[in-house]
């Protein structure tokens, strides 16, 4: 259990990695904790995992950064985690009579305000940081001290390489994901364009310079672990001052909600809170597991672990889980 809460440290940066839905939901958890703070404001930068962008019907889609920005603003669709509140879909009904394919992925007509605004500013030549600086301009995040960066301006996508029976296909991780529910297969993931790539602007900096690092309770291997990938921030991570803490997708022997074990699977990685932190040996200090599978934990050695619940139920759930990790990176860095 957590010891008595760590004195905090006044106007702390943290900067999360951090995919969709539950990256989402705990950074909501996060900035409301840091709101009862008096010792604030505190800054919090996200650096978005973009690779699951897609581009669909001629508009560019970032799945991950789009359900930061509705959630963090306030008009996210809370029942399925994605996507607009109150949201219609005659655009896409439209697309459908005309046998505009794919189906698959659903937008809704708000949503799809955001992907038109996207290419269309891409295409006049904005970097794909700038526009998600302009976006999250429109859903408040500056006024709330919270900075949104894309991992890399280049343009990456991830492909899963199927076992499909006697023959070997790819597909986009979207429709992997979506259409075929990561029932099929997967030999490897494959990012495509990552040999272009390089870290956004912002991003490796503030890893170097923030009090707390955190990685919230997203994908490890399609989320995270593409931003792993990106040149240069693993070394960020090993060579940051601040306490890297991360937060367990796995509870309770599988995920809480996705398809992370298939994703594990594929790497040959055990479905666990254990197997997830060795993925971040090299560099992770403490690791908040759910509190049931305490007595089962055998994470790498060295590493500081507390057993906390970690299910995000609603707003005042997330917001604990958080505190538990700010007051775990705090107490590490005061660390003797």
């Amino acid at each position: 259990m957590l010891r008595n809460r760590t004195d905090t440290l006044p106007g702390m940066r943290i900067t999360a990695l951090a995919g969709g839905v539950g990256g989402a939901r705990f950074l909501r958890g996060l900035r409301s904790h840091l709101d009862r703070l008096d010792d604030g404001p505190h800054e919090i930068t996200i650096v978005a995992n973009t690779g699951d962008d897609i581009t669909l019907f001629g508009l560019r889609v970032s799945p991950d950064v789009d359900t930061l920005l509705y959630t963090l603003g306030g008009d996210i669709h809370e029942g399925q985690g994605w996507g607009r509140a109150n949201e219609s879909f005659t655009l896409q009904g439209e697309l459908a009579a005309y046998g505009v394919e794919p189906q698959w992925f659903g937008l809704g007509d708000k949503d799809l305000g955001t992907h038109v605004a996207r290419s269309m500013w891409l295409a006049q030549g904005s970097t794909p940081s700038e526009v998600t600086a302009r976006l999250a301009t429109r859903w408040g995040l500056p006024d709330q001290h919270v900075r949104l960066l894309p991992m890399t301006d280049a343009f990456v996508e991830t492909h899963v390489v199927l076992d499909d029976g006697d023959e070997q296909r790819a597909v986009h991780f979207q429709e992997w994901w979506i259409r075929l529910r990561a029932a099929v297969p997967a030999q490897r993931f494959v990012v495509a364009g990552l040999d272009r790539a390089a870290a956004a602007p912002g991003v490796l900096e503030a890893i170097r310079t923030a009090d707390l690092v955190i990685l919230p309770p997203s994908n490890p291997v399609v989320s995270i672990g593409i931003i792993l990938l990106v040149p240069g921030v693993r070394d960020a991570l090993r060579g940051t001052a601040a306490p890297v803490v991360g937060v367990s997708p796995i509870v309770g022997g599988g995920p809480v909600r996705g398809h992370a074990d298939a994703c594990l699977a594929t790497l040959g990685v055990e479905v666990s809170p254990s197997g997830v932190a060795g993925l971040y040996r090299d560099f992770l200090d403490g690791w908040l597991i759910d509190s049931g599978d305490a007595e089962s934990f055998g994470g790498p050695a060295g590493l500081t672990t507390e057993a906390v619940p970690l299910l995000m139920k609603d707003l005042p759930t997330a917001e604990a889980m958080a505190a538990a990790a700010v007051d775990l990176g705090l107490r590490l860095r005061n660390r003797p």
